[in-house]
């Protein structure tokens, strides 16, 4: 699974190094570097949208929610969606054409998350018995630090017809592979740059091929970090650093 992450690239910096247009809001809290990325944070994602019906898509950088809500979930009274199952931080890449929650958004909006790394938390076999099970966070990222791009769907939310939308979005999942594997068993989808703008394709349904195919992890690093992570309230560069696993905090999962 994908339920926090680590991205630090000024989005106007990443668009002008993947040509796309920076369509986020000027905000500063869209802008700066985020350590402890958890949902309901506003991320940037990529997006190829139309300006006119009949031309070229693309590619524009675009904040959103993380955290998909489908455009058919009723507003409570105060205008905000109704939260009545778990939040859709995740979407399976086996079922998103298939997934009420997601069928829609599979057809035409989908979208990139990039970000520098993400972390997974591993179960500790030798936790006690008759305690909650201890689990050691990786950080996980590429060796050149290049940032990664994560398959995703996207949604528009509006409480009523003519109110302004709220944009949200998903972060596809997929079996994890390789040494991965050892840590969760599943992970992000990482697209690659050359499949980026065919994941993209608003005219295109997404492609079979890139969901079913296992991820390419070459060049992917992780490493145990401290278990600060574990605490959204913890977010600066300490988070990436790695540990001594005989010297970690306590009292934290």
């Amino acid at each position: 699974m994908c339920g926090r992450f680590a991205v630090t690239t000024d989005p106007a910096l990443l668009a002008e190094k993947i040509h796309a247009i920076d369509e986020m809001t000027a905000e500063a809290e869209n802008r700066r570097a985020n350590y402890n990325v958890a949902p309901t944070s506003t991320i940037a994602t990529v997006v190829r949208r139309h300006d006119e019906p009949d031309d070229t898509p693309t590619r524009r950088m675009r904040a959103m929610r993380w955290g998909l809500v489908p455009p058919w979930v009723k507003a409570t009274p105060e205008g905000t969606p109704e939260n009545k199952g778990p939040m859709l931080i995740n979407a399976r890449a086996e079922t998103i054409t298939t997934s009420p929650a997601f069928r829609a958004s599979a057809k035409s909006k989908r979208c990139l998350v990039p970000m520098d790394g993400y972390y997974e938390w591993k179960p500790n076999p030798d936790s006690p018995a008759g305690r909650k099970a201890r689990k050691t966070p990786f950080y996980l990222h590429r060796v050149d630090g290049e940032p990664l791009f994560m398959a995703g769907l996207w949604s528009v939310w509006r409480p009523e017809k003519d109110a302004s939308p709220l944009l949200t979005c998903t972060i596809i999942t997929t079996d994890a592979v390789g040494d991965l594997a050892e840590i969760h068993d599943r992970m992000p989808l990482i697209v690659a740059e050359r499949d980026w703008d065919r994941w993209l394709d608003p005219d295109e349904p997404a492609a079979a091929d890139l969901l079913a195919a296992p991820p390419d992890i070459t060049g992917i690093e992780m490493r145990e970090i401290s278990t600060l992570v574990n605490s959204v309230r913890n977010n600066g560069p300490e988070l990436l650093e790695p540990v001594d696993p005989h010297n970690q905090p306590v009292g934290l999962f």
